[in-house]
């Protein structure tokens, strides 16, 4: 016998199934709203103000449309030497940009915004991650997976791009782009309940 539905206790604004795995860990039954948003920055616009702005954007966006639920929405950007490392567009960026991250420590920047009852909360998770050295080959070799496409700083923490990180200081959770502490913070300040029934799947059919 199939498991009965359950319902619907928030609205994730993303079309990331990292962000959906991870809101399932809290057992939250959700329904999922993508934003359309300009993610342009703004002229002198810091990474942590960048972030922010975005994640309260896209629960705000949805907000209206999100049948009545709270919305949870989430920005991540990679930061290093001051500039931020979005999504390569192409295997040339791409692997440009695995061989400057290559040997160093970086910054990972997560901001989590919830729109409920009238208002816009967020928090924002700060994390260090470090590389070891990577050759060429592997960069290339990396990149001809098809993972790091659409992930921020072009790689993924929880995928085969675990191979290359030395250590990491502050939130794996928030790494992958949705730091659970804080969001956890967030629902409960809204009177979201999670771990419901011992469900961990957290979506509804």
């Amino acid at each position: 016998m199939p498991a009965p539905c359950r319902v619907p206790l928030l609205c994730l604004a993303s079309a990331s199934p990292r962000r959906r795995e991870l809101l399932g860990q809290l057992g939250v039954p959700h329904v999922l709203a993508v934003p359309n948003i300009d993610e342009a920055m703004l002229a002198a616009e810091s990474a942590a103000d960048y972030v922010v702005r975005m994640a309260r954007a896209k629960a705000r966006i949805v907000h209206p449309h999100g049948i009545g639920l709270p919305v949870l929405a989430a920005d991540t950007t990679v930061l290093i030497d001051e500039l931020i490392c979005g999504k390569p567009a192409n295997a040339e960026e791409g692997i440009a940009v695995l061989l400057k991250l290559s040997g160093r420590s970086h910054e990972v920047l997560t901001a989590v915004a919830l729109a409920a009852a009238g208002e816009v909360n967020h928090r924002l998770s700060r994390s260090e991650v470090r590389f070891r050295h990577l050759s060429l080959a592997e960069a290339i070799a990396y990149w001809n997976t098809g993972e790091p496409y659409d992930k921020a700083g072009g790689y993924a923490v929880q995928g085969h791009g675990a191979v290359f990180v030395e250590h990491l200081s502050g939130s794996y959770s928030g790494v992958m782009g949705l730091p659970l502490f804080e969001t956890a913070e967030l629902l409960a300040g809204a009177g979201v309940t999670y771990w419901l029934d011992g469900n961990r799947s957290g979506a509804v059919p």
